[in-house]
């Protein structure tokens, strides 16, 4: 799977992007615990991000990650 890091989560991943071996059947929330073993500094960034799973917005992290793109999007500020 893609995975694409914006913002605070591209800082603690250190890369904007990259492919992550997804197992058959993993929640959006089995994937950001891969991704938290991966970078360590991501996992406290990830407690605060939302997920766009093939630009659309995840509500339940407990949903199958069955697309072939998940966006991690930490808060933004602005207006």
């Amino acid at each position: 799977m893609l995975i694409r890091y914006f913002a605070a989560a591209r800082a603690a991943a250190g890369v904007p992007e990259e492919t992550v071996p997804v197992p058959d059947g993993a929640t959006v929330a089995e994937v950001a615990d891969l991704l938290a073993a991966r970078h360590p500094e991501l996992g406290r960034v990830l407690t605060r991000c939302s997920f766009l799973l093939d630009e659309v917005a995840v509500r339940d992290v407990a949903a199958p990650a069955s697309g072939a793109m998940l966006d991690v999007l930490p808060p933004f500020a602005g207006g």
